[in-house]
């Protein structure tokens, strides 16, 4: 039997009703916590989940918030700790996908991008904290793309990498009232995105000659995508108290990306 973590603590999952946020989702409504589920557009995904949960006897609410307003993620903290009562765990995993040279690159380009996977975060945390006491638990989500070269991905790693100094400056901040903020970088996923763009990961002169899973298998070690249930362990493991003395750092989720 899985021991319930997260009993009698509330949660706000950012990017909640599809990928790897449903899967957090999942997890720590799985583990006992009470959840709140941001969603920007998908209501039907968002409001399917918290049905799913209620059904397997969570506590679960769905609220329309567009990260990239941090006045919509602020009412959807303000809601959830207005359901709940209080405010434990912040999992920010609402993010946008980009991908194009640098000739093609525009100003819009880079507003749309920091504007929810950099600015969005930062802000989520901002109201977050606000109403969280000692022992309360920030995961981010970066990608191992901060780390690793891949063609027309400037754009997106960069907003990514940014989020990483994000939460290591952070830490020392937070750290003085007992909060702790991590990240999460995951690698090849099995989500709706990585459907859609997965195959520009691969170097230009192998796309349209391998297959995702034919990647998988060259590029990472366990040979295959990530499950979003795999990912989400890892979100689960650093807003638990078993990662309490755990803070300021990026956990890389990649089978063994290389």
């Amino acid at each position: 039997m899985q021991k319930a973590r997260f009993e009698g603590k509330a949660a706000v999952i950012t990017g909640g009703s599809r990928g790897i946020g449903a899967a957090v989702a999942r997890r720590l409504a799985g583990e006992g916590a009470a959840v709140a589920i941001g969603y920007r557009g998908n209501r039907e995904a968002a409001h399917a989940l918290v049905a799913e949960l209620a059904g397997d006897g969570g506590r679960a609410v769905a609220v329309q918030a567009d990260v990239a307003d941090p006045e919509q993620t602020r009412v959807l903290i303000d809601r959830a700790v207005e359901e709940f009562g209080r405010l434990d765990v912040l999992a920010s995993c609402a993010g946008i996908e980009h991908f194009g040279a640098l000739e093609e690159i525009t100003p819009a380009d880079f507003d749309r991008l920091f504007a929810v996977n950099t600015r969005g975060q930062l802000f989520a945390v901002q109201h977050a904290a606000a109403h969280m006491k000692e022992g309360g638990r920030i995961v981010l989500t970066s990608s191992v793309s901060a780390s690793r070269a891949v063609f027309g991905h400037t754009l997106y790693a960069s907003s990514k990498a940014a989020v990483e100094s994000m939460v290591l400056n952070l830490s020392a901040e937070l750290g003085q009232r007992g909060i702790t903020v991590n990240a999460i970088a995951p690698g090849g996923t099995a989500t709706d995105m990585a459907a859609e763009h997965g195959t520009a990961y691969q170097h230009p002169g192998l796309v349209g000659k391998m297959s995702m899973d034919e990647w998988a298998g060259v590029q990472i070690a366990l040979k295959r995508l990530a499950h979003p249930s795999e990912v989400a362990a890892g979100y689960a493991f650093l807003a638990s108290d078993d990662a309490a003395y755990m803070t300021g750092r990026t956990l890389r989720i990649d089978g063994g990306m290389f």
